[in-house]
Order: structure tokens, then C-alpha cells, then sequence
């Protein structure tokens, strides 16, 4: 996986929908301290550098170093590698200096479904802490523009279906299917996460890049498939609208909160 991300690093930090400032902040209000929040694969790292508006320090880790050559600095987030061969014990101790119970968040953009999910979890159950310790975990799995556009997205989508991580069925069913063995804090529960919506500007080169970030795109044309073929992106251009038009998106988002 990590060398499927490698090649996606360039187009990843523009390619993604910006995450709501006041998520950060409600998400701060839920726990007590403020010592350290760990984000779950860093992405553009967007996520961690808006925590570190609420936490002293923030640990952003992804299992991809040249994903983490493109991340922002910032004097209260530190960066680290973690590879799937780490164990457990020493995330522990990458994390949190082998300080079981000190976590104040940890939080996942989009990227849970990525990860041994049972392992994670053992992890976070060992690094939260046992009062007011708090994990979140959001996606979103549908853009919405208008009611062509919307369809050829959706038959776009099952096309890519084969080319997903395993569990791509935890993002299509919208985390419904997601296990969540917390307690729920308000912010949804296992079987019932909170959903909403995030609206922004996205011109048409924007959306291509967005296309063409996703893991299946790399992973369908290490196996000859071009899924976003000269003939897909005209098609796609054409319901868009043209190539120099900038629309309106709503991004259709799921959320999963809870604590020990």
C-alpha cells in the first residue's frame, strides 16, 4: 500500500476536500486535556496541522515517507514513519514515549478502511486515555454536482469498485458497516454514524486530480486498466461543463466519535 500512496503523494495535497475548522474545535471540546492528538495517516495534513491549534503537541504518522516529504511544518506537529512491520510496542513508544493512557485524541480522515482494523483499534485502546480520551474517525464517499453528473459518478465509482483496498466497503456503505467498539460521545455509533455535508469551489483540472489521487486509479493501471481513459475525461468534462468552469461540490461526509 505504501508504494501505492508513494506514487500518489504529488496530487494528494490538493486533491482533497478542506475539512471545516469547526470540526477541530468541537472535536477539542470533547476532551478535557490537551496534551497530545495523534492523526492517523497524514494525508495533505490538513487534519494535524488544525489540531495544533487545541493540542500542545500532535504526532502525524503515515506509513509512507515520501508522503511525508510533502506534508506542512509546524512546531507542534511532529512527523514519523510508521511502516506496517512496526508493532505494536513500538507505537507505543513512537507515539507516546511507551506512555500507555495519555492520548488525548486520535483521529483518521478517510483513511481507516486502509488499516487492520482490529489491531488499530488494540492500539488505540492502549495509547487513549481510560477518562476523556476520544477517537474519531470520518470519510465521505459521494460528490454531488448535478443529477447527470452525479449518475455517471456513481456508475464511475462501481467501475473502480474492483481495484479498492478490501474494505473499500466500509467508505461505499458510508462507515454503517464500520466496527466501532466505543462508546458512543454524541458524534454518531457503530451502525449509525453522524453524516453532513462539505461545500467548496472545485474547478475542473481540480476534480481530475482528485480522479486520479485514488488508490484504484494507480492500482487498476499497474494491471493495464486505465480507468480515467482520453474517453472517460471527455465524458466527464462534458457533464462538468467544460474544462475552464469551476463549480459548486458538496462532498457527502460520515463521522464516528467515541471513548473508551
Amino acid at each position: 500500500m505504501a508504494g501505492l500512496v508513494d506514487k500518489q503523494e504529488e496530487v494528494h495535497s490538493e486533491a482533497r476536500p478542506i475539512y471545516p475548522k469547526e470540526w477541530y474545535s468541537k472535536l477539542a471540546g470533547l476532551t478535557p486535556q490537551h496534551s497530545l492528538a495523534w492523526h492517523v495517516g497524514m494525508g495533505n495534513s490538513q487534519a494535524a496541522l488544525n489540531l495544533s491549534e487545541h493540542y500542545e503537541q500532535v504526532i502525524g504518522s503515515d506509513i509512507s515517507e515520501a508522503q511525508l516529504k510533502h506534508v506542512a511544518q509546524h512546531p507542534r506537529v511532529r512527523h514519523i514513519h510508521t511502516p506496517t512491520s512496526i508493532s505494536n510496542d513500538e507505537m507505543v513508544n513512537l507515539i507516546a514515549g511507551g506512555h500507555e493512557n495519555s492520548v488525548d485524541l486520535v483521529t483518521v480522515a478517510e483513511a481507516v478502511h486502509l488499516f487492520d482494523v482490529p489491531q488499530f483499534y488494540s492500539l488505540v485502546k492502549r495509547l487513549l486515555r481510560k477518562q476523556g480520551g476520544i477517537i474519531v474517525v470520518w470519510g465521505y464517499n459521494q460528490t454531488v454536482v448535478s443529477p447527470d453528473f452525479d449518475l455517471l459518478m456513481k456508475r464511475y465509482r462501481e467501475k473502480t469498485r474492483p481495484y479498492w483496498n478490501p474494505n473499500i466497503s466500509y467508505i461505499f456503505d458510508g462507515y454503517r458497516t464500520l466496527p466501532f467498539p466505543f462508546e458512543s460521545v454524541g458524534l454518531g455509533r457503530e451502525g449509525e454514524p453522524m453524516t453532513f455535508e462539505i461545500r467548496q469551489e472545485l474547478s475542473f483540472q481540480g476534480l481530475v486530480r482528485f480522479l486520479k489521487s485514488s488508490t484504484a486509479v494507480t492500482r487498476a493501471k499497474d494491471q493495464g486498466v486505465d480507468l480515467l481513459s482520453q474517453e472517460m475525461i471527455k465524458e466527464i468534462q462534458e457533464l462538468w461543463g467544460g474544462p475552464d468552469l469551476v463549480r459548486s461540490v458538496t462532498y457527502k461526509a460520515f463521522m464516528l466519535a467515541g471513548k473508551i
